[in-house]
């Protein structure tokens, strides 16, 4: 499967004159990082963690998901890494993502979805489920939450959709597909961090799509008070994205805002950083300005996603052999800062969790382990 590419659609004009910047995979060693814990979830792969950026009482919790299990941990210190609850779904459920909402009174919710294309909204407060959204024909491949506005999910699908949910009401919003949509799986969506109208979806048709619901908002302030059943809800179709680039020659599995530029991961064995250049005018046509490449070795099997702190200074990002590449984003040219390895880490890294300051990331890996790294760099021994 890996390796095939698919027809991008109308792709845009590359480049704006001047060559992206190349990191280099010569390890500045700026950061030190080593390993404190290394737990055994279970044998089945574990495709997804995520720390809570959503609550500031909750940044060192993170969430996991493998086989048909959600488990919430918390990070200590001196490494421990403490089990807080487990939640095990009644059908035969295989989830590969995970993330971390609230609902409108601050409750906090974690968000599952996988290969049946449900997505469960699960209470951590009560461990019982919140709501559950039917509506994708395939699996959910990830769900993203609007940080401006917790209670808003976005959900990918294999079935090339992309799908906004309200976890309060459990309405769907809108459904991002159609004429101008994805053609093959969507992989990875994110919302724009400020922009609050703004998304980002990528997949196997090898593009980069950003969406705007700006002229759908209405819907998404009506899903708030909406109190009908959620099926009557008159749901939005957005079948044009304001912006579609094929930056990349393969399927791209992970995409990120970071400002108004776009962090992209394809199965070639890179992350791109590239600003799009939208036509207000010609809608769905623009340019690419391709900035910074950051190289990430082995990395060349799709569904790996890499992740950054809070506030972007890094990004890690594990590869097949169970390799974890820390790259210093806001540098030019790139800085690796840090490779993490271990002789007992050999297995796919399926993504990454950076802590909200970077000094711990966490890796869950295709054999059912989690590793946490702390960063030692200033620590006396």
């Amino acid at each position: 499967m890996v390796g095939e590419t698919a027809a991008t659609g109308k792709s845009v004009g590359l480049g704006l004159g001047c060559d992206p910047v190349v990191g280099s995979l010569a390890c500045s060693k700026k950061r030190e990082y080593r390993v404190t814990n290394r737990l055994q979830e279970g044998k089945r792969p574990l495709y997804a963690v995520i720390f809570n950026f959503i609550d500031s009482r909750y940044f060192n919790v993170f969430a996991t998901v493998g086989g048909n299990r959600v488990t919430v941990y918390q990070c200590l210190e001196g490494g421990v890494i403490a089990v807080l609850q487990s939640y095990v779904d009644e059908d035969d459920e295989s989830f590969y993502t995970v993330s971390w909402a609230c609902n409108v009174d601050g409750t906090p919710f974690v968000v599952a979805g996988g290969i049946n294309g449900v997505t469960r909204v699960i209470d951590v407060g009560s461990e019982k489920i919140h709501k559950s959204f039917v509506g994708h024909g395939d699996s959910v491949n990830e769900i993203r939450t609007q940080t401006l506005k917790p209670s808003l999910v976005i959900s990918a699908s294999k079935d090339e959709s992309v799908r906004l949910w309200n976890v309060h009401t459990g309405i769907c919003i809108l459904i991002f597909v159609g004429a101008g949509g994805h053609r093959n799986e969507v992989l990875s969506v994110d919302f724009h961090p400020s922009d609050i109208y703004r998304i980002a979806s990528c997949g196997m048709d090898n593009t980069v799509k950003i969406w705007s619901m700006k002229e759908f908002w209405t819907y998404v302030e009506k899903s708030f008070t909406w109190t009908d059943l959620p099926s009557k809800f008159p749901t939005k179709y957005v079948q044009f994205p304001v912006y579609n680039a094929s930056v990349h020659l393969n399927y791209v599995d992970c995409n990120r805002w970071l400002g108004d530029f776009i962090l992209s991961k394809s199965v070639d064995n890179e992350i791109i950083l590239w600003e799009p250049k939208v036509k207000e005018q010609t809608p769905g046509e623009g340019v690419v300005d391709i900035l910074q490449k950051y190289p990430v070795p082995e990395c060349d099997i799709w569904f790996i996603k890499f992740s950054c702190d809070f506030h972007f200074n890094l990004a890690a990002v594990g590869n097949r052999e169970g390799k974890i590449f820390v790259w210093e984003l806001q540098s030019s040219p790139p800085v690796l800062v840090a490779r993490l390895s271990h002789p007992q880490s050999k297995s796919p890294i399926r993504q990454t969790a950076t802590s909200f300051d970077g000094s711990t990331i966490l890796s869950c890996c295709e054999d059912g382990t989690i590793w946490r790294w702390d960063d030692v760099t200033n620590s006396p021994d």
